[in-house]
């Protein structure tokens, strides 16, 4: 009996590698990032199997290092996540998203009365209550909000 054909993902050359994002949540990764963007190499796997996860999605991302402020975007969905930095086909950096104590500025408050949804220009402001699973707590208003209203604003 002839052996499987294994179809295997090129390694890149230089990019960032986004590893351990829960499953099911690439496609919000790439919300996030906003891609496809018509110039970017992207490869997306989903539903991988993950010995620390069980399974897993990766997206790989040609020719672009991450900002701070999309990792920290991506710790609101993802906070197992690990991101690795590829130059010249090795990785350079490999980091762990994290998830901050306090989450400015990135999600608006779900909550109609708060005032950051007044014409006020009060920037969203929230504390993490909850870093597995994810859950925050709006500082004006107190609203917790938790992992599904979270991943519906990317």
């Amino acid at each position: 009996m002839k052996k499987p054909f294994e179809l295997r993902v090129k390694p890149i050359k230089n990019g960032t590698v986004i590893d351990h994002i829960t499953a099911n949540r690439a496609l919000n990764v790439l919300n996030i990032l906003g891609l496809p963007d018509g110039r970017s190499k992207v490869t997306v796997a989903m539903n991988m199997d993950s010995s620390q996860l069980g399974s897993k999605d990766i997206v790989k991302i040609e020719n672009r290092e991450l900002e701070s402020s999309e990792v920290d975007q991506i710790a609101l969905i993802a906070p197992r996540a690990t991101i690795n930095i590829i130059r010249d086909y090795k990785i350079v950096e490999k980091a762990k998203v994290r998830l901050l104590d306090e989450v400015r500025g990135i999600l608006r408050c779900p909550n109609p009365n708060c005032i950051t949804n007044s014409d006020e220009g009060v920037e969203n402001r929230f504390y993490v209550i909850s870093k597995e699973p994810v859950m925050l707590r709006c500082y004006y208003c107190e609203r917790l909000i938790e992992t599904e209203e979270i991943e519906s604003q990317f």
